[in-house]
């Protein structure tokens, strides 16, 4: 599978060199003698630090692992072992794991642990959350070097859909909605990289069908959201199929990444003249200017030299259509079938 590195939209995870991040480290600096001018509080002043040190934590474990596809499995830390979600959880995480992915969870119980034994523990990541009750690391990965604990909910959240490339949620609390609505709202706002979102329901199970009929009738029907934005999610109760879903969006596709006011998406091999002629027409809807071309790697992009030999498609994209970019990326990868 060629994954190296993806660019990550407004979470550029790029290696860079030392020079590099120079003016950023001493952004850094200047912020924290604002901080002491501005007489922060303590609470303020404690809140930053801890954050940053979360932060700089987290990036240290995941920058061991680039070069590595992943998924983030969310679901309700009170599942059952005995749970039709709870087993259906472990085989996706079996099956995602032999895909060639790792996977990424809250590192507790349920269905979080479901999913690090199904991937087992060599292939499991855990971002556990630092609670007064609930939620502990499971047995699957505690003490192992890829479990972080995290204070702060944000600095969770952050991680969870910074370093993964889809999101897969199985039935679950309000924790399981926030991470969803929050994953589809930065990807439907260009705030994140575009990745796969699946909701999967244990065979024969209602839990997301129902939720998409309430997306329908009461989002979708009333004009809050567009129809195009039923494209940024997939429902479905079988674990096949979301293996599946997940396989198939890098199938062609690779990365994304802005470069100025043009769009380039990374793919993993050429796609056929017909293919190209064909997504001019489909999607000229999302080009307000220009056409989508068959490029190289731009200089903008010299940050990465792993991703350079990549073709690129690029484009001046009309960024309120991300539903239509999803579609484009789908059609993009049923390139050559």
């Amino acid at each position: 599978m060629n994954a190296a590195n993806p660019d990550r939209g407004d979470f550029d995870t790029s290696p860079v060199a030392d020079e590099d991040i120079r003016q950023f480290l001493d952004q850094i600096r200047d912020v924290a003698d604002k901080l002491a001018r501005d007489h922060a509080s303590r609470g303020d002043a404690r809140l930053l630090a801890t954050s940053m040190r979360e932060l700089r934590y987290c990036f240290k474990v995941f920058s061991k692992l680039r070069g590595r596809r992943k998924v983030t499995v969310f679901g309700s830390a009170r599942t059952k072992p005995d749970h039709p979600t709870y087993l259906a959880a472990v085989e996706f995480g079996r099956k995602i794991r032999e895909a060639g992915y790792m996977v990424i969870t809250g590192a507790g119980n349920g269905i979080m642990e479901a999913g690090h034994l199904g991937a087992g523990v060599e292939h499991s990541i855990g971002i556990n959350i630092l609670l007064p009750f609930e939620q502990s690391a499971n047995s699957i990965i505690q003490g192992d070097d890829k479990l972080m604990s995290l204070k702060y909910f944000f600095t969770r959240k952050l991680m969870f859909v910074k370093e993964t490339d889809a999101v897969i949620l199985f039935a679950g609390g309000f924790g399981t909605h926030d991470e969803g609505f929050e994953s589809l709202t930065l990807i439907q706002t260009g705030k994140s990289h575009l990745f796969p979102v699946v909701c999967v329901d244990a065979p024969g199970a209602t839990y997301w069908k129902r939720w998409r009929e309430f997306i329908i009738d009461e989002l979708l029907r009333e004009g809050l959201i567009s129809e195009y934005d039923m494209q940024l999610f997939k429902v479905t109760d079988s674990v096949d199929e979301a293996v599946a879903e997940v396989r198939q969006f890098y199938r062609v596709y690779h990365s994304m990444r802005y470069v100025r006011d043009d769009l380039l998406l990374r793919l993993n091999r050429p796609i056929s003249p017909e293919t190209l002629d064909s997504l001019r027409g489909e999607f000229r809807d999302i080009v307000p200017s220009g056409d989508i071309r068959l490029t190289t790697a731009d200089p903008y992009e010299a940050n990465e030299p792993n991703l350079k030999n990549l073709p690129r498609l690029r484009f001046h994209f009309d960024r309120h259509k991300i539903g239509r970019l999803r579609m484009l990326v789908d059609a993009i990868n049923r390139d050559g079938e």
